[in-house]
């Protein structure tokens, strides 16, 4: 007999899934925008996956405003603006000032910087992280989680489980280890 899942064990994996897909999202957007603002490619983030948590966070904190909730698209803009900018300044903030001067961004040196506020959040950034949250918000989360709904439980946990071993593994190694190895912590 086939154990199926619950309806909240497919919620779950649908958020984890779709944390990830930001994280992913992210990334690429960052690669693809430093590659027009230096002119060449350079690695983003410290672990060795295609992920960055800021914006893992930003994908799981608009997965839980807007799952299973209709918000219009000019209120989704406005709160993903709004909170991609509180958590983008806070997360700047946080680690320039409190963990030693730590800079993982710096809108200071970037192209487009208009609106920036002590090189922590532009208005550029905050806009373009709109237009994702909308589009992700909108679109993306509905969808997604629809397809974790219906997808055969088997091959779903399998792919779950996987990669929240790889992303586990990439949290521990690239954000913890090697910053013990490199004096910090």
């Amino acid at each position: 007999m086939k154990k199926e899942l619950t309806e909240k064990q497919r919620t779950i994996i649908g958020i984890f899934l779709l944390t990830v897909m930001g994280a992913f999202i992210g990334w690429v957007y960052e690669m693809i925008f430093y590659r027009i603002d230096l002119g060449y490619f350079i690695k983003r983030g410290h672990g060795f996956g295609p992920w960055l948590p800021i914006y893992a966070f930003g994908a799981l904190g608009l997965t839980l405003i807007v799952y299973k909730r209709k918000i219009h698209p000019v209120l989704l803009f406005i709160m993903s603006v709004v909170g991609s900018g509180i958590i983008e300044y806070a997360t700047g903030w946080v680690l320039y000032n409190l963990m030693g001067g730590i800079r993982l961004w710096d809108y200071n040196v970037e192209i487009w910087n208009w609106g920036n506020i002590d090189g922590f959040v532009c208005a550029r950034s905050v806009l373009i992280f709109g237009v994702f949250g909308t589009i992700f918000g909108a679109l993306i989360i509905p969808r997604f989680m629809t397809f974790v709904k219906n997808a055969k439980a088997r091959p779903l946990v399998i792919f779950s489980t996987i990669l929240a071993i790889v992303v586990g593994v990439d949290v521990i190694y690239g954000y913890i280890i090697k910053s013990i190895i490199n004096g910090g912590l």
